[in-house]
């Protein structure tokens, strides 16, 4: 697919890796449509040439009026990434006790459940598009800690590793609308949550990845997603980038 022709949806469009994939996409032609749940967004999206969706991704009645909205503006959706998550530290068994079910619960529900709700509805938007191949693209944002989550990442560690383990089958379910789906994993990435940390604390967990030795620049997961768009053969995957690091 080529990008400077597409039409992209991007949830957490308006930070993070999200706003990086926003960006790139725009800086390469594409009509983009950012989904997020923070109002300020629509600044963001003004800035960059977009259009903007304020979005509760775990609420299916609003991902469908969003939805509806970028196919209005855009005139259909041929890209869909998603990046909308949220991460919580707690221990199974901590100090204070047992780890809270609705922390748990709520990580799932926006991380796996989120993009689900996303997914499933821009590819029905997609399969409208009628092509004989390449009809969509749709990549999911899982993490590494899918594959070696530490300690107090339970449950982000299974929603990004339930993001992982649908890839391939919804890549089955959707061949014949020929619709491709791909994941990305990113290890420590230098979104503004982790850059809000003190530079110490930075330093040290750029210091456990094995080269380069330094924080992912979110233009770097933006540079793969467009990648897997344009890139045909890619499909039911889930690719690391994270510098390998192999969390302990």
């Amino acid at each position: 697919m080529d990008l400077s022709t597409a039409r992209a949806i991007v949830t957490g469009g308006a930070s993070g890796l999200g706003a990086a994939t926003a960006q790139h996409f725009r800086d390469r032609g594409a009509r983009v449509t950012i989904l997020d749940r923070e109002a300020s967004g629509a600044d963001f999206a003004d800035r960059i040439g977009a259009h903007f969706a304020r979005t509760d991704v775990t609420d299916e009645d609003s991902v469908a009026a969003a939805i509806g909205l970028a196919v209005d503006r855009m005139g259909g959706i041929d890209v869909c990434v998603n990046c909308a998550g949220i991460v919580i530290g707690e221990k199974t068994l901590g100090r204070e006790g047992p780890h809270r079910l609705d922390g748990f619960r709520r990580t799932i529900e926006v991380n796996l459940i989120g993009s689900f709700n996303v997914l499933r509805l821009a590819a029905a938007e997609m399969a409208r598009n009628g092509r004989a191949e390449d009809n969509g693209v749709i990549v999911n944002t899982a993490s590494i800690a899918a594959f070696d989550g530490q300690a107090g990442q339970a449950a982000y560690a299974a929603s990004k590793a339930g993001i992982a383990g649908m890839t391939l089958p919804i890549a089955r379910d959707l061949a014949r609308s020929a619709i491709r789906v791909c994941a990305i994993a990113p290890g420590i990435f230098g979104t503004p949550m982790l850059r809000g940390l003190p530079a110490e604390v930075q330093d040290s967990l750029a210091a456990e990845v094995t080269n380069p030795r330094r924080l992912g620049d979110p233009q770097e997961y933006a540079r793969l997603a467009a990648f897997i768009v344009e890139n045909a053969y890619l499909n039911g995957e889930t690719i690391r980038i994270d510098g390998a690091l192999r969390m302990r």
